[in-house]
């Protein structure tokens, strides 16, 4: 069968401008040794998270780099939900290494890392004073954050166009928000070729997450037609591509779709989140679980807990996903069917999650800021409803 023109044009290089530089299609990880030439740099950091320091894409960096008269050096001590602690070895790292960029390749966790490093790589501010509830560091005198570069290798997390990163406070057991305005990527890079390798659970909890930024970030309220638009293209995407990627793993139309809509997703999201991040990211922080299958299992709780005030928002999303203009809670049972052919646990206990946690995630969470976007508020007694639910049986 002939391609369509849209799948066409996801297995053609594309050139975006918006919000940052985003080189996007196959095979286009071998232009980094050039474009980085091109930046003026020298020696570039990786950063990548544990499980990927072994993988083929990082030394595949390494010898384009080099093609390209570039040394390099990678730190990978980052961790599924990155640490505070890690993020200064990196810094550590950076420094000894006399390094000029940082390159943050993998998934989510190294896109978070890999931003936290380079928040601080240059300064001696600490890496809490970037919080993102406090008013930003001055910047003036200080030495400019050093380039960027973004590299991701999953279709879920959308962090790749932006400077804010979750990094877990130890001290505190929270997984909390580091950013600073001045802090851009230089160059997103979107290779669907780096996705094609992914195990099929992670294919289907990275598209989880990526479902789960479109679905929260059009349900937060506010008048911002951009990052709405955003959404529900992303909500196309994702509705088309999600299954097949993860039924055909080589399909790279099919991981093309998924990484471009995950992309959309992760920039619609600068409109606000909502509940379901602002627990994940507190269960993550304590019991180290994978973001995009926690946000996968909470997910229909809070859909279903926002429905009474979203209006006609989940009809418009179920269109974006080709299922017609559905009730509420038709659309929400839509939802509940994707998680079921991703094979989603049905409770967080699943995952490793203690079974008497509820009240004390619940006084985490409500502080995310998350919690203050989400289109219905939420007591902090509602939301240790929700996660008891979502113990027991979260659909």
């Amino acid at each position: 069968m002939p391609l369509s023109p849209i799948e066409h044009d996801l297995l053609a290089p594309q050139d975006w401008t918006f919000p940052v530089p985003i080189a996007y299609g196959p095979g286009r990880l071998s232009e980094m040794g050039t474009r980085c030439a091109a930046m003026g740099l020298r020696n570039p950091l990786i950063v990548t998270d544990r499980g990927s320091r072994d993988l083929p894409f990082i030394g595949g960096l390494q010898e384009v780099l080099a093609g390209a008269g570039l040394a390099s050096d990678v730190f990978s001590g980052i961790s599924p939900n990155p640490r505070d602690d890690e993020i200064g070895a990196g810094r550590a790292m950076y420094r000894e290494g006399s390094h000029d960029a940082v390159i943050a390749i993998g998934g989510g966790s190294a896109m978070d890392g890999g931003k936290a490093v380079c928040l601080t790589a240059a300064n001696a501010i600490d890496l809490w004073d970037f919080d993102f509830d406090k008013t930003p560091p001055d910047m003036t005198g200080q030495p400019a954050f050093p380039p960027l570069i973004t590299i991701p290798t999953t279709a879920g997390t959308g962090a790749e166009t932006e400077s804010t990163g979750m990094v877990t406070h130890v001290a505190r057991g929270m997984k909390l928000c580091v950013w600073h305005p001045d802090l851009k990527p230089a160059l997103a890079l979107l290779d669907p070729e780096l996705t094609v390798g992914l195990p099929q659970t992670l294919t289907a909890w990275t598209g989880a997450d990526a479902l789960t930024h479109a679905i929260e970030a059009y349900s937060v309220p506010g008048f911002n037609p951009l990052c709405d638009g955003l959404a529900l293209q992303a909500l196309t995407l994702i509705g088309k591509h999600l299954p097949t990627a993860v039924a055909e793993p080589d399909n790279l139309v099919a991981r093309g779709g998924m990484l471009a809509g995950s992309c959309l997703a992760g920039i619609a999201f600068l409109k606000g989140l909502g509940l379901v991040h602002a627990i994940s990211h507190m269960v993550g922080a304590e019991y180290d679980t994978q973001h995009g299958l926690t946000n996968a299992v909470i997910l229909p709780l809070v859909l279903r807990f926002n429905l009474p005030v979203l209006g006609d928002k989940p009809t418009r999303m179920a269109e974006a996903m080709g299922q017609g203009a559905l009730s509420p809670d038709a659309f929400a049972a839509h939802v509940e069917s994707i998680l079921d052919g991703l094979n989603i646990p049905r409770t967080l206990t699943e995952i490793g999650v203690a079974e008497d946690c509820a009240t004390r995630i619940a006084a985490k969470s409500i502080q995310d800021v998350a919690a203050t976007t989400n289109p219905r508020q939420a007591t902090e007694a509602e939301i240790a409803g929700l996660i008891d639910a979502a113990l027991r049986k979260a659909r």
